[in-house]
């Protein structure tokens, strides 16, 4: 999902000692006629959850992770998992068939994985796309299925219909997810601003599009009656629309973090928001990632900051990693350090990039990084205007998809002061996904 980035510059007073420290959220936060639930997954986990949905009855669900992993809850069964596959490209997507018996899992690259009673009837993981899938949904019968792709581009398989997309659309966001009409014969597409694109005989009941969200969208459910939908932020605000119910969000709770999906529970009388910062993880993937001699340390070093910062609590930009100032580039030089390289703790993105010049490496935006590698964002190192953020490889897929985790990152009730996960998400795409461009990868 996308992240709120930050800058790394300049400050003053002392910030708290290094801590470990995972958050102790619920991963799946629900509301109305959902309960708040924990589900207990092994872990660390291999890879980030990010997608899941809900059985017909909503008394179960399906997660998905990054590499392909599934669990189930409730009266969810699990029907098998693509985790030890090597995956050319990360899971985004999850649907489940009509009678809760099967899923399907949807890859970054169009690719298609079906279980139990769930019939594969096509992908695009063969074909070139224009832009990444973010989104899946299934036909109400399950007997096809809708991918639909950042440019708003909708791909029908089975028994799904084509009622319209907005691939030849100049966006002002990208589209982040997409919902059936309760008859299957139209859907919804929703932007990252908030924007709502209606098709088939989905109706129009309003959007977000101008109303300069704080946090972006990253997901819809449609009422039941096709008469409305919700729409969830990357803060938890749940925002209603038609005759959708909203029963609350995160905005008044203070463990509030970053939300990656909203699921509902088929009857429109509650939902879970998806939290997938809740759980501790490894980053290790059955796919090879380019690795260094300090790749392993350093992706551990940032896993186990994931989640809000608890240093914000003594003053503005307050962290552990150094001055109270904006952080990112003292989280990264941090995280460098705990693997034992030799690099001071610069509060200027710029002076990491110049340090990795110096002694390490710097690799053009078209390379292909390696895990531990810096990430940075921007035009260039010149100064805090060109050169805005910088975060950490996590995971690489052949595809070119990248995992990272950020600090000074949000969002969430802590604003910017996170340390956060960023992805999956394809280099090149970073300027629409991020809001920045990527100017550079630093190796130490």
């Amino acid at each position: 999902m996308p992240a709120v980035l930050g800058a790394g510059v300049t400050g003053t007073s002392a910030g708290a000692s290094e801590q470990a420290h995972v958050y102790p959220d619920a991963g799946m936060i629900g509301f109305g006629s959902v309960s708040l639930s924990d589900p207990q997954l092994p872990q660390p986990l291999n890879s980030p959850v990010f997608s899941g949905a809900a059985t017909p009855d909503g008394d179960g669900y399906v997660l998905a992770s990054a590499d392909g992993g599934v669990f189930a809850f409730g009266d969810a069964t699990f029907e098998g998992s693509a985790g030890d596959v090597p995956l050319n490209g990360p899971i985004v997507a999850i649907a489940t068939t009509s009678d809760s018996k099967g899923y399907w899992l949807g890859a970054l690259d169009g690719g298609i994985f079906a279980y139990g009673d769930a019939s594969f009837f096509g992908s695009m993981g063969s074909t070139r796309l224009n832009q990444p899938i973010v989104g899946m949904a299934a036909t109400p019968d399950g007997k096809g299925y809708w991918l639909v792709a950042a440019d708003g581009g909708i791909f029908d398989y089975g028994d799904a219909g084509f009622y319209g997309s907005t691939g030849s659309l100049v966006l002002n966001a990208p589209i982040v997810g997409m919902a059936p009409t309760h008859d299957g014969k139209g859907y919804w597409l929703v932007a990252a601003d908030g924007g709502i694109f209606p098709y088939g005989d989905a109706g129009f009941y309003g959007s977000a599009g101008n109303e300069n969200l704080p946090d972006p969208v990253v997901g819809m459910v449609a009422s039941p009656d096709g008469g409305g939908y919700l729409m969830a932020t990357a803060n938890g605000v749940v925002l209603p629309f038609g005759d959708a119910q909203a029963f609350g969000g995160l905005s008044l709770d203070p463990t509030a973090t970053q939300i990656s999906a909203i699921i509902g529970n088929n009857h429109g009388t509650g939902y879970w928001l998806l939290d997938a910062q809740a759980w501790q993880y490894s980053f290790t993937t059955p796919t090879p990632e380019p690795m260094f001699p300090q790749s392993t340390a350093i992706a551990a070093a940032v896993a186990s900051q994931i989640q809000p910062d608890p240093a914000t609590s003594q003053g503005a930009w307050c962290n552990p990693y150094g001055p109270c100032e904006q952080w990112c580039a003292l989280f990264a030089t941090w995280a460098w350090e705990q693997a034992g390289v030799p690099i001071p703790r610069y509060g200027f993105t710029g002076d990491m990039w110049r340090w990795a010049a110096t002694y390490g490496a710097v690799l053009p935006p078209t390379a292909t990084p390696a895990v531990g590698d810096a990430v940075f964002y921007g035009s260039g190192p010149q100064n805090a205007s060109t050169s805005v953020h910088v975060g950490i490889v996590t995971q690489v897929w052949p595809d070119g998809a990248l995992m990272t985790v950020g600090g000074d990152a949000g969002p969430g009730r802590d604003g910017y002061l996170s340390v956060a996960i960023d992805g999956p998400f394809l280099p090149a795409d970073s300027n629409e996904y991020n809001g920045v461009p990527i100017y550079a990868f630093g190796q130490p």
